[in-house]
């Protein structure tokens, strides 16, 4: 059997790799991989749910606005899921009110939205799903629970350097 040393990192890009930290290079091409994975995941799922063609943004902003049984505001939508180009969320919402599971209310001049009775039933076989398809093999892979709110957690502190990282780019 092969050891990790004698391989070395697993990476995508080797010319980005630092030997100050090759571990960050691993954790970018493992990052790349899961969050392709990820996308491909929501896009079957609410596709099994009875809702096809959607786009992973466009159902990150069904299951956000469709959380806490309230309306959101679309400054709240783009904060909470970190999406940079307000365009971005505002097609996804057009697009999920287009196919009746997000509907909008304007108070001044605020727009506010929320899903639908059918988004809420999309949502909820989805979660259904989920449960079916991906929570119950968490076992069977040995992933403990404990270890997957670790994991999060230095997710969203690496969100955050990579944040910083981006606004000192962005000034050079």
């Amino acid at each position: 059997m092969v050891s990790d040393k004698e391989v070395g990192p697993i990476v995508s890009s080797a010319h980005l790799m630092s030997e100050q930290s090759p571990e960050l290079s691993e954790f970018e091409f493992a990052l790349t991989i899961v969050n392709n994975g990820f996308q491909r995941w929501m896009v079957r799922c609410m596709a099994a749910a009875g809702i096809a063609d959607l786009s992973p943004t466009d159902i990150l902003v069904l299951h956000k606005l469709n959380q806490q049984n309230r309306d959101k505001k679309l400054a709240d939508i783009c904060l909470v899921l970190n999406i940079e180009d307000t365009h971005v969320a505002i097609y996804a919402i057009k697009k999920l009110t287009k196919i009746g599971l997000v509907t909008a209310r304007k108070v001044g001049k605020e727009n506010y939205f929320s899903t639908t009775k059918k988004g809420e039933k999309a949502c909820d076989a989805y979660r259904q799903i989920r449960e079916r398809c991906l929570i119950s093999v968490l076992k069977p892979y040995g992933l403990a629970n404990t270890d997957i709110g670790e994991l999060a957690g230095l997710m969203r502190a690496l969100s955050g350097m990579y944040d910083q990282a981006a606004r000192a780019a962005a000034s050079l």
